[in-house]
């Protein structure tokens, strides 16, 4: 059996009637940090830099995600290969 339920909502109401903290503020102060100190970049080494710095756990974190999306497409890949067998 496959049931499909559809939702209407905004991102605002599904946060709460799934129970989420609203970050709002913390993404606002982010952003404002992010914006204030790009004003001084010029060049892309400064930009990568500035990057890792302000991104959560530094370069660590960064290499975590893009580990989780290579292995997320790599999974994708394969899931779409096994349903879509070449035909001869």
């Amino acid at each position: 059996m496959k049931v499909n339920v559809e939702i209407d909502c905004t991102p605002e109401e599904a946060r709460r009637f799934l129970g989420l903290p609203d970050v709002s503020k913390a993404n606002d102060v982010y952003v404002d940090a992010i914006a204030n100190a790009m004003k001084g970049v010029t060049s892309m080494d400064q930009l990568s830099g500035m990057a890792k710095q302000l991104a959560p756990m530094g370069e660590i974190g960064m290499n975590l995600f893009r580990q989780f999306m290579e292995q997320g497409a790599g999974a994708a890949m394969a899931g779409f290969k096994a349903a879509n067998p070449k035909k001869d």
